[in-house]
């Protein structure tokens, strides 16, 4: 049996007045299973402030897998600390399947190598289940800048070392983190300026004040249509549908070189394995459908293979030595 249109219309409008939730009608498979888990409201954690870009991400696969699943899928932003507030909640919540954590690179393959006091271990107080989303950057230039290509770049860098400069969103951040890691492959000497925010270093990059951003694609890219900064190359490992016309670095002149920030669910350690199961396929699933990939791609997100809790763990481990040694070398502090 369905909800009537009006009593779900009812409770969909409450949720939404709240902020708190991403709802889907019941569908007719989950009623008829009867009891188990499921059987009510999935809470999901996000460590970052209502409406930024994990929230937003978080929220239109919640609503598919709240389908999948036959229960709603509660939002509940806890923001603070780059995520680390909200992510140490979630590692003590029970492990009965009923608190999930939507979060990102920042809080378990980035933070832990920047905040050595953290109130939770990124590798052991939780459990992996499912990769959801990977969102590369572009790599902006002022049009000042008398270079066209990554490999202009950098040899324009070379042979004017130290006058160049970029903008970052601030410290350890993964804008920050990018260019370390694309100056020191390259062999080129960069001066960091870390502004509040990427938004607040455009007007700057445009007048040529800054030369470099690397930037989300959907907050950039206008920039380049409107021919106030020009775009050389993404970051992701493959090219990508959001701005199909770009290369990559790694195809640009730095083999190898890729950085995404990807959006993945955990739940705290100790979760039973068919519980993980389910809900890996759930969100396998709800990333499949043609309406998420859309819905992402407007927020600057690529949907991934489904894959495994495993290689979820495994993707995450190698992201995060590969930042912990950026951040070693670079001598990277939040200060």
């Amino acid at each position: 049996m369905q909800r009537s249109p009006s009593r779900r219309g009812a409770v969909a409008a409450l949720l939404s007045l709240m902020g708190l939730a991403a709802f889907a009608a019941l569908p007719q498979a989950a009623l008829a299973q009867g009891g188990g888990w499921p059987d009510h409201a999935i809470r999901v954690i996000v460590p970052f402030p209502a409406s930024g870009a994990t929230d937003l991400v978080a929220r239109v696969v919640a609503q598919k897998v709240a389908h999948e699943l036959g229960q709603s899928l509660v939002i509940d932003n806890r923001p603070g600390a780059g995520g680390t507030i909200g992510t140490a909640e979630a590692a003590k919540a029970p492990n009965d399947g009923y608190t999930l954590l939507f979060t990102t690179s920042s809080t378990h393959a980035i933070s832990p190598h920047l905040m050595p006091k953290l109130a939770y271990k990124a590798d052991k107080d939780f459990t992996p289940i499912a990769h959801v989303a990977d969102a590369a950057s572009v790599l902006l230039v002022t049009p000042s800048l008398p270079v066209k290509n990554v490999q202009e770049l950098i040899a324009y860098a070379k042979a004017n070392p130290g006058k160049l400069n970029y903008a970052t969103s601030g410290n350890g951040t993964i804008v920050h983190l990018n260019t370390a890691a694309f100056a020191a492959q390259a062999g080129v000497q960069l001066t960091h300026v870390p502004y509040k925010g990427t938004a607040q270093s455009i007007s700057d990059l445009a007048t040529g004040q800054v030369h470099m951003l690397f930037d989300s694609i959907p907050t950039g890219m206008p920039h380049v249509a409107s021919g106030r900064l020009r775009a050389l190359a993404v970051t992701s490992e493959q090219r990508t549908k959001l701005a199909p016309d770009l290369p990559t670095i790694a195809e640009s002149g730095l083999p190898g070189y890729s950085s995404v920030t990807w959006f993945g669910v955990y739940g705290p350690a100790g979760m039973k394995p068919e519980l993980v199961a389910k809900v890996n396929a759930a969100f396998n699933k709800a990333i499949q459908t043609p309406e998420v990939a859309a819905n992402l791609a407007k927020l600057g997100a690529d949907v991934v293979k489904p894959g495994t809790p495993a290689q979820f763990a495994d993707m995450v481990k190698a992201d995060s030595a590969r930042w912990a040694k950026v951040i070693k070398d670079n001598h990277i502090t939040l200060e």
